[in-house]
């Protein structure tokens, strides 16, 4: 297997991302254009949080998001688990609800559909993307290396009839 990258070696838990946001017209008479997550890329491209204009024509506009980082937990595992396994692993990102239509304030990436659905509960706005190959790669090191399911088991059914304590409800 591929070593992790280098900003890994000492804490194999986080992983630097950066989000790209789209900003394209609205087809809507009430907004002037919308906003979308379009992907993620590897890597610390930049650790502000202020977005970068990368590309700007035919009134499509793409900002670079740095500063983010996914990081893992064990008592997510079985949530990274079915996402991998999916027909289509995705990546979530998560940000604040922007004002006036202006643009989303991404503060995190997850690779767990359950935390990503608990932040949909709340007022912020949720984008799924498709999962980089490096990082489909490491959160897949990481399950198998801290996901133990637990094997099913029947419960034995007691007979209710047969009690011996003589107690039969009237």
């Amino acid at each position: 297997m591929d070593r992790f990258p280098e900003p890994l070696a000492e804490d194999i838990r986080h992983f630097p991302v950066s989000v790209i946001l789209e900003r394209r017209p609205a087809t809507s008479q009430w907004v002037d254009h919308v906003w979308n997550a379009v992907g993620i890329t590897v890597g610390r491209h930049a650790d502000s949080a202020e977005a970068q204009l990368v590309r700007d024509e035919a009134g499509t506009s793409c900002y670079l998001v740095g500063g983010l980082e996914v990081a893992l937990y064990t008592d997510e595992c079985e949530s990274y688990y079915y996402n991998l396994v999916s027909d289509n692993p995705r990546a979530y990102v998560l940000a604040h609800a922007a004002d006036d239509n202006d643009q989303p304030r991404p503060f995190k990436v997850s690779m767990s559909f359950d935390e990503a659905h608990a932040y949909l509960e709340g007022d912020d706005q949720v984008y799924a993307v498709d999962v980089p190959p490096e990082l489909y790669r490491w959160t897949e090191a990481y399950v198998i290396a801290n996901y133990f399911p637990e094997k099913k088991r029947k419960r034995k059914l007691r007979d209710w009839s047969a009690d011996e304590s003589g107690d039969s409800p009237s």
